[in-house]
């Protein structure tokens, strides 16, 4: 396989311990977590201790020939700030990693200035948590307008993920139009299996707004490999806002308790609906230019017992 293949939505954490919508998450063992009032298989049950290290990743990244990955982060894992932190200082070549603020509460414009101070390069928003039966916390706030006019003067990237359909995409328009320099990702393909998704997918008829796949297995599950559907979806955000705007993630590792890592992705290698200039773009060269990847590990094929 001559792609340069880069995930572009992943996870990693130590471990488990948080509370969301006052429901708590916790690291339990086999891949087991406590997970908002029942127990769930959060990792393969292979990793029965609950991390999910950088080397474990790093150990299937190089399996599935995955040259590099961004790590985002969300609310139910947790803040992996530090973990993180120590993560890309020792791989600097294979991981781009997203700090995380509490944006559930105000003060928040500090903790953004503490982790561009200490070298984080992007900053997760996981927006579709922002709204619960309790109410919902604006992104246009002026807390967080201060944010983005902060990262759109140091080039900090801005990783969020959305509520279902256009419940937040007005709120994103105002901010792209505000902060016309801020690099914008959105994740999970808009919500893709979910109606109103193509209002997320358009945001990125803007330049400076890319859209990225994490989960899109997880949304396809009931039709399962080969995952048609999703290939026919990112066929179609292609023909809205065009493919070099559209990039491959993968979820690791909540996705590959039901498909492999490589699986993941290599649906999009073997379908007929996309060209190969389109494979490469999507699976690899968008993520390199837009997250500023440098030089890059080739990864050989290593043959399985099985063949």
């Amino acid at each position: 396989m001559n792609k340069i293949i880069i995930d572009a939505h992943s996870h990693l954490w130590q471990w488990q311990d948080t509370v969301v919508d006052g429901l708590p998450v916790r690291t339990l063992e086999n891949g087991r977590s406590l997970f908002m009032g029942e127990e769930r298989q959060m990792l393969p049950p292979f990793m029965i201790d609950g991390r999910n290290t950088a080397e474990i990743f790093l150990s299937n990244m190089d399996y599935a020939q995955v040259s590099a990955a961004v790590v985002t982060q969300e609310f139910i894992d947790g803040f992996q700030n530090d973990y993180l932190a120590r993560v890309v200082k020792k791989y600097p070549e294979r991981f781009f990693v997203c700090g995380m603020c509490e944006f559930r509460k105000s003060g928040f414009y500090e903790q953004a200035i503490e982790l561009a101070n200490r070298g984080f390069k992007a900053i997760k928003i996981p927006a579709q948590r922002l709204i619960t039966q309790h109410g919902r916390i604006s992104l246009v706030s002026e807390e967080m307008m201060q944010m983005f006019r902060m990262m759109a003067s140091q080039g900090l990237i801005l990783s969020i993920d959305l509520a279902d359909g256009d419940a937040q995409t007005g709120e994103m328009e105002e901010i792209i139009s505000e902060y016309p320099d801020l690099k914008v990702a959105v994740g999970h393909f808009g919500m893709v299996t979910r109606p109103g998704w193509l209002s997320q997918i358009r945001l990125a008829r803007h330049p400076n707004v890319r859209i990225e796949s994490g989960g899109i297995t997880w949304l396809f599950n009931d039709e399962f490999y080969p995952f048609s559907g999703a290939v026919r979806a990112i066929r179609q955000a292609a023909d809205e806002v065009g493919m070099d705007k559209l990039m491959w993630g993968s979820d690791y590792p909540r996705t590959i308790t039901a498909i492999t890592y490589r699986m993941s992705y290599d649906f999009i290698l073997k379908t007929s609906e996309l060209s190969e200039e389109e494979k490469m773009l999507f699976l690899g060269e968008n993520a390199r230019s837009f997250y500023g990847f440098g030089a890059l590990p080739e990864l050989p094929y290593i043959k399985n017992m099985s063949e």
